[in-house]
């Protein structure tokens, strides 16, 4: 009796490990979904010599290092984009340092993405100590069909807001040349991608959230 339940438990624990790393997996494909729907948008509107897109750049912060998706680089403004791909209903909180995303009654918590993106922000900002702050704006885009459920928080878009918001910026606030020099200069600091590069910034978001978001 006491061996065909120790053959039970461990059934279910090797099908939750099986679950979880299918689910992570899962996650993780339909987020780089989401950022290459906004790397070819972004590519296609944004165009000529007064704009460069730089994708999934790796920069040393503080004591560790910080992931960001997209940083346009204009001469009219710094956008630095954090991309979301969800689904279900979004219950969020601008000054909460995580929101809920529901499905079927299934809730998941997830690491607030404005919150996310001033990291992102400062790093950029630190990088680029030569441009002025209020011309690097950040910028969070939800790409799936998620429905938000509370108020959405200032600073957040669906895609098509974002190609229109990005598009009113008009007014130049940088040379060509200048704007060659912020690609050089975060094309220098940042670091290459790697498997190595990945496993750094993941064990570093673990040690300061306990998860990998």
């Amino acid at each position: 009796m006491n061996n065909i339940f120790t053959l039970q438990v461990f059934v279910i624990l090797i099908a939750l490990i099986i679950g979880f790393l299918f689910g992570r997996h899962r996650r993780t494909k339909v987020e780089n979904r989401g950022e290459a729907a906004i790397r070819k948008l972004l590519t296609k509107y944004f165009t000529g010599a007064s704009y460069h897109l730089l994708n999934n750049i790796t920069l040393p912060f503080e004591d560790g290092t910080t992931q960001i998706d997209h940083i346009l680089i204009s001469q009219y403004g710094i956008f630095v984009i954090e991309t979301k791909h969800y689904s279900g209903w979004i219950f969020a909180d601008a000054t909460h340092q995580t929101w809920t995303q529901v499905i079927y009654h299934f809730k998941q918590k997830f690491q607030n993405p404005l919150r996310q993106n001033f990291k992102h922000l400062a790093a950029v900002r630190k990088e680029l100590d030569f441009i002025p702050p209020e011309n690097i704006h950040s910028l969070v885009v939800f790409t799936g069909n998620a429905e938000f459920r509370t108020k959405r928080p200032l600073g957040v878009f669906d895609i098509k807001e974002l190609m229109t918001h990005i598009g009113q910026f008009s007014t130049e606030v940088m040379s060509e040349n200048r704007l060659q020099f912020c690609v050089g200069r975060l094309e220098c600091h940042r670091k290459i991608i790697s498997g190595k590069t990945d496993a750094e910034h993941l064990a570093y978001l673990n040690r300061m959230h306990g998860d990998a978001n």
